[in-house]
């Protein structure tokens, strides 16, 4: 029996769950797709008229993003960041702008949803007005950041097609030096793999789009499709952010890079 319990409790999924629940990333998406998962629930037990049971479930949705809004507090800062670095890089300028309005986007939309959590707690009381003010202009921001995070995966996406065809051309080419060949199958291979993350990463903004459109009411999407939207949405982003876990032995050997994923 305490084979069996130290097998299931040291068992190497355990243990990456446990690091990648030890990050406020990694909570936060943990409570997000509970979250979402209780915004269809409660939604499906309504279509089915179990008010009493819905209730729980939509109780629980609320609870989390509030929580959630909480340990995002600190987040504003590190997208502000991010839109600096991203001005004083170089790089394609359809890119580097949509980078930049992205995270000033981003900026924005967590910052007015800090407000949300400040009224939320009753720390600081909102006028009905004023809090649903704050609520749109937070929805606006992160709805804006998304579409720039669109424009700016479908540009990569074509500058990274242009970047594989002129590579495999020149591959396809014979009789160069064995070291031109290999960086070149190097090169390939980064190319790639980054042209597959931008396309993960522009399903995950096709997703997530309709959740602050709704919100707006630009669409009319119903809690049940927001819920499952949101949950695969998560399934996908949580995907990377595992994988860097996998790939270390203790938590201290995971650099920034791998705990900043988003």
């Amino acid at each position: 029996m305490a084979t069996i319990a130290s097998q299931v409790v040291l068992h190497p999924t355990v243990s990456q769950g446990l690091k990648y629940g030890g990050t406020t990333l990694g909570r936060d998406k943990a409570y997000r797709a509970i979250q979402y998962f209780a915004r269809f629930y409660a939604w499906f037990l309504l279509s089915r008229g179990e008010k009493e049971s819905a209730a729980r479930w939509n109780a629980l949705k609320t609870h989390l993003a509030t929580a959630r809004k909480l340990l995002r507090l600190g987040k504003p800062l590190e997208h502000l960041q991010a839109a600096l670095k991203a001005a004083l890089a170089s790089g394609p300028a359809g890119e580097q702008i949509t980078t930049i309005g992205r995270q000033i986007g981003y900026f924005g939309y967590l910052s007015f949803d800090a407000l949300v959590w400040v009224n939320a707690v009753k720390f600081y009381s909102f006028s009905p007005e004023t809090s649903n003010k704050i609520s749109k202009l937070a929805n606006r921001f992160w709805l804006a950041g998304i579409v720039l995070s669109i424009l700016n995966g479908a540009l990569k996406n074509v500058r990274l097609a242009k970047e594989e065809r002129l590579l495999k051309r020149s591959m396809a080419i014979p009789e160069k030096a064995v070291g031109q060949e290999a960086a070149e199958e190097t090169r390939l291979s980064t190319v790639l793999a980054s042209r597959d993350a931008t396309r993960q990463q522009l399903v995950i903004d096709l997703l997530d789009l309709w959740i602050p459109a709704t919100a707006l009411g630009i669409s009319s999407m119903n809690d049940g499709v927001l819920g499952i939207f949101g949950f695969v949405f998560l399934t996908l982003s949580c995907q990377p952010h595992s994988r860097s876990f996998s790939q270390c032995d203790h938590i201290g050997d995971c650099g920034s890079e791998a705990m900043a994923i988003c």
